[in-house]
């Protein structure tokens, strides 16, 4: 079969399309014929450059977020059989440890190939109707926006919430996931376009935090309250604190994301007088990706897709995600030519 392999850490072109061995599914594994595999900035850029925070062992296929179908069955699976439609959820464990998370992609070998190894009971089943590009980009990031909101955040409907980088990936599961439990959502973006963007998605306001005063919008939009919850997976230095700030008192900021910098002052007088609480963490549960895919076939969630490649064009993929302004999830597709 053919795959991106990466043998050393550097730029776009020390990708190579390689000819490899169709992996044999192990015990409680299945084998996967890939029809889509997403281009994240972090888990796909980050570490095929080397400055990953965890250790990367080498070679390795990247690839996070794969669906596809089922070709083949390992020994003991009864839950899946082929011909499924699936996608497969990041960690290769639902052991969410610090010392044992494991992502495909990133520490195993991951979907920028035509078949990927997978455990049967981190797929989830793809409804009917909705394509794999969707489904991709729907089980990569809804799932942990509703992680972060509903279980991190304790978020109430009708409480405010700041969503930033409202036009990304994260960002933009984010503002339909807050709406989606009930809330109020301020959609902060870098352009006039991007913050469209959040609005089109069902956000009661926006904010262009390159040309307004963040904290002084959300401010104003609240009544002079200041929201509930700051939804956060930027990490920049310069906007991080204008978020901070437009917290009320006992507000909760909730983060799972860093490639503005990740290193952002912080007000530690504001933290503890207004009794706020900052929490990062990643992850999802097999119900919420159940969940999320379920919506999406409803109409219920969006997907932000730029466009579809195929997977021979991995080096330019990750060319256009480190230099462009474009807005959505660009999807590589091992099955087109």
């Amino acid at each position: 079969m053919k795959a991106i392999v990466v043998r050393e850490f550097g730029p776009p072109n020390v990708m190579k399309l390689e000819e490899v061995p169709v992996p044999e599914p192990k015990p409680g594994e299945v084998l996967i014929k890939v029809h889509a595999v997403s281009v994240n900035r972090t888990l796909d850029c980050v570490v095929r450059a080397g400055k990953y925070a965890r250790r990367v062992t080498l070679p390795l296929t990247p690839g996070v977020d794969p669906s596809g179908v089922v070709a083949r069955l390992g020994p003991g699976v009864t839950g899946r059989k082929v011909g499924d439609r699936v996608t497969v959820q990041l960690r290769t464990s639902s052991d969410s440890s610090a010392d044992s998370i494991r992502n495909l992609g990133v520490h195993a070998w991951g979907g920028y190939a035509e078949y990927v190894c997978a455990l049967a009971d981190r797929t989830a089943l793809v409804p009917e109707g909705l394509d794999f590009a969707t489904a991709t980009v729907v089980s990569r990031h809804t799932p942990t926006a509703f992680t972060l909101l509903r279980d991190k955040a304790r978020l109430q409907a009708g409480e405010w919430v700041l969503v930033m980088g409202a036009a990304g990936g994260l960002g933009s599961a984010g503002v339909q996931v807050a709406k989606y439990l009930g809330a109020r959502v301020i959609a902060a973006a870098g352009s006039d376009d991007r913050v469209k963007v959040g609005l089109d998605l069902g956000a009661d306001a926006g904010v262009n935090y390159r040309a307004q005063d963040l904290a002084i919008e959300a401010m104003r939009i609240t009544e002079g309250k200041g929201v509930n919850v700051v939804f956060e997976n930027i990490g920049d230095p310069t906007t991080f604190p204008k978020a901070f700030a437009a917290l009320a008192r006992r507000g909760r900021l909730v983060t799972a994301g860093g490639h503005g910098g990740s290193s952002v002052p912080l007000d530690i007088n504001r933290l503890y007088q207004n009794h706020i609480t900052i929490i990062g963490a990643t992850g999802e549960t097999p119900d919420d990706v159940d969940i999320s895919l379920k919506a999406a076939a409803e109409g219920k969630f969006k997907a932000l897709i730029d466009q579809i490649m195929p997977l021979s064009q991995a080096v330019q993929a990750h060319e256009l995600i480190e230099g462009r302004g474009g807005i959505g999830k660009i999807i590589l597709d091992p099955t087109q030519a």
